[in-house]
């Protein structure tokens, strides 16, 4: 049962909606602000893919025996003049199937998404977790990702 991680393909496009969808049901339960039906997930996917194509990015997919089991969305960034190292890379989208998970698949795509990287001349690689997905956040520290920056936010409704 090989691991594959490729470039995603117009034939991926069901799996990668039900797991924008996944996505964005899972970070529903913690933050309660996000909408977990079809259209937004299907909307989600296509500002995904338009980032991804905006910087020369990658769209990954892990599979295995046939099945799209994760996805990883890459992006190259920029940041603002008074940052000293200002390119960087960003894993914008990054999942795994529940089914999935536990088995080393968001390990390889941010293997991948780092070896991409690499390749491209970036020095850095951020990526962004919800308060409150301690699994991830935890996953990404193993992985080697630290602290870098906060964001706070004010209802104001």
């Amino acid at each position: 049962m090989e691991l594959i991680l490729r470039a995603a393909t117009a034939a991926d496009r069901e799996a990668l909606v039900e797991q924008f969808q996944g996505l964005n049901r899972h970070e529903a339960g913690i933050t309660g602000d996000r909408l977990g039906d079809r259209e937004t997930a299907i909307a989600s996917l296509e500002v995904a893919e338009a980032r991804v194509a905006r910087s020369q990015g990658h769209a990954l997919v892990a599979e295995r025996e046939g099945a799209v089991l994760g996805h990883c969305f890459l992006t190259f960034e920029r940041h603002p003049p008074y940052v000293t190292e200002r390119d960087y890379a960003y894993v914008a989208e990054l999942y795994v199937r529940p089914e999935a998970r536990s088995l080393g698949i968001g390990t390889a795509l941010l293997a991948e998404a780092e070896r991409l990287s690499r390749a491209r001349g970036m020095k850095r690689m951020l990526i962004g977790v919800v308060v409150g997905n301690d699994r991830a956040q935890a996953a990404y520290q193993r992985f080697g990702f630290s602290p870098y920056t906060t964001e706070l936010i004010k209802p104001l409704g």
